[in-house]
């Protein structure tokens, strides 16, 4: 999305931003790339980089902008393979497994934030210990909690239509209406 915006831009708006960027940094080399930066931006202003080598600049630009979007966009389709094959299984615990983990991960959670509101309460001696070790579980759940959020927000994106439904036919839109809502 950046490549897009500065594709537009072009590159004096580029150097605006990351020398100002540079400039505010408490380091000589940040220094020295802002004044070189800002130096480049009065040759640009002056006319002393000729407008074709500009345009070839911001065709650079425009060219990682189209890497981006390729990277993109296949880890896009590799996604909704991923996601075809899974809906697609025969195996109905393949089909299952999000709503599964979820659920899992909704009980286990609130067991142990029961369990640590009951030790908070009721045996305030120990509190401090079962806090320090619920703190050697924050990466463990982190990820879990992530996996989760990643698992929901994913089959909200399924339950979109990616077609426009106006254009299709209406015993059409019903089936994919009930697609989606599998």
């Amino acid at each position: 999305m950046l490549e897009t915006i500065l594709g537009r831009l072009g590159l004096p708006f580029l150097m605006s931003v990351v020398g100002g960027a540079l400039s505010k940094i408490d380091n000589p080399v940040a220094q020295n790339a802002a004044k070189a930066l800002a130096e480049t931006q009065d040759a640009l202003s002056a006319g002393a980089i000729t407008p074709e080598a500009r345009a070839e600049a911001n065709r650079h630009i425009e060219a990682m902008e189209g890497i981006s979007q390729k990277e993109r966009s296949e880890a896009l389709a590799q996604i909704n393979q991923s996601l075809r094959t899974e809906v697609e299984s025969a195996d109905l615990y393949v089909r299952r497994m999000r709503p599964t983990f979820g659920y899992l991960m909704a009980f286990t959670w609130t067991a142990q934030m029961i369990a640590i509101a009951y030790v908070i309460v009721f045996d305030t001696a120990r509190a401090s210990v079962v806090l320090n070790a619920v703190e050697s579980l924050s990466t463990i759940w982190c990820i879990a909690l992530s996996v989760l959020g990643l698992y929901v927000y994913k089959r909200s994106d399924e339950k979109r239509p990616i077609i426009a439904i106006q254009d299709i036919t209406p015993s059409v839109t019903a089936g994919a209406r009930g697609a989606f809502n599998e």
